[in-house]
């Protein structure tokens, strides 16, 4: 290799180098082309090896920190139904305290409205479902990691209206919806989200669906499904257990538990996506969800385990 003449010299110190100075430098025999150039080699070869020798160096300290740990340091990017709002948001938290250095980003909406970006390769890592059907078509396409299906929970269904309400959800049960009170009833869209074809399950199983069918108002999610009657948007509707029981929505509203033979049974699972960046991370995560600790916090919020 040729150094060009302009280059700077350097002196090695010990495990560093410094800029030589003139006076530092080993004067050439003039006229003697040969001797330079293997003089300049020389210090070539000295800074390349520094060089190299630092690398390392940095290679080793950044691995004992942890750096190339893929479970020490992630990023885990959550696509998750909206009926998990208050139990995930309790899991990663406690998660966060096992894993400080594995950032957990969590994004809410429909089970269905994920599906249809998932099938386009959204940005998340792992989907956690308030079905099983959803996850299950996109691992039959191939966008799953070999093995990585699961089922997490089971979701219940309730009645709710507003601790003002003058509908007695309570005593009426599923007859709260023929209530004159009840001009507006809301419920998830169950054309793509999961909650909603229960709730719509259910009002047929009790024989209301015909007449109280006029006055649905359809959320995105269940989480808006919500709010449309906490906001007065609607007067009482169908909602998950698990946002009923969450302590600020369970102060302000009643609600009764819709039998769970009155609509088809909702497990809840989900899949680590095939493009995943951080699969070990991923997979940690779904391990906290299904541990005791994650099963703790989802009975909480009402939710029965696979196998109950």
């Amino acid at each position: 290799m040729i150094i060009p003449v302009s280059m700077k010299c350097w002196r090695a110190t010990g495990s560093n180098l410094i800029p030589a100075s003139i006076s530092d430098r080993e004067p050439s025999p003039p006229g003697n082309r040969k001797q330079r150039l293997d003089h300049l080699a020389q210090v070539a070869i000295t800074l390349v090896l520094a060089l190299c020798f630092a690398g390392c160096q940095g290679r080793m300290a950044r691995q004992e920190a942890g750096e190339n740990d893929v479970t020490a340091i992630g990023e885990v990017r959550v696509a998750a139904a909206a009926d998990l709002k208050f139990a995930l948001d309790e899991i990663v938290k406690q998660f966060r305290q096992d894993h400080p250095k594995v950032q957990v980003d969590v994004t809410y909406g429909s089970s269905g409205n994920f599906y249809s970006q998932l099938l386009n390769q959204a940005p998340f890592d792992i989907y956690f479902s308030a079905d099983v059907f959803y996850p299950r078509k996109l691992s039959e396409q191939g966008l799953a990691l070999p093995n990585s299906d699961f089922c997490y929970a089971i979701g219940r269904i309730v009645i709710w209206a507003p601790a003002s309400s003058k509908i007695d959800v309570e005593r009426l049960g599923m007859q709260a919806l023929n209530d004159p009170a009840a001009r507006r009833i809301a419920i998830a869209n169950p054309k793509h989200a999961p909650y909603g074809k229960a709730a719509e399950a259910a009002m047929r199983s009790a024989n209301v669906f015909e007449r109280v069918k006029d006055r649905l108002v359809y959320g995105e999610n269940i989480a808006q499904t919500l709010q449309f009657i906490q906001s007065a948007s609607a007067d009482i509707g169908i909602v998950a257990l698990s946002l009923a029981l969450a302590p600020k929505v369970r102060e302000a509203g009643r609600y009764w538990e819709i039998p769970l033979d009155a609509y088809p049974r909702m497990d809840q699972g989900g899949i680590i996506l095939k493009w995943a960046r951080d699969p070990d991370s991923a997979r940690a995560f779904r391990s906290f969800v299904s541990q005791p600790r994650g099963h703790e916090v989802l009975r909480k919020y009402g939710f029965f385990l696979p196998g109950e």
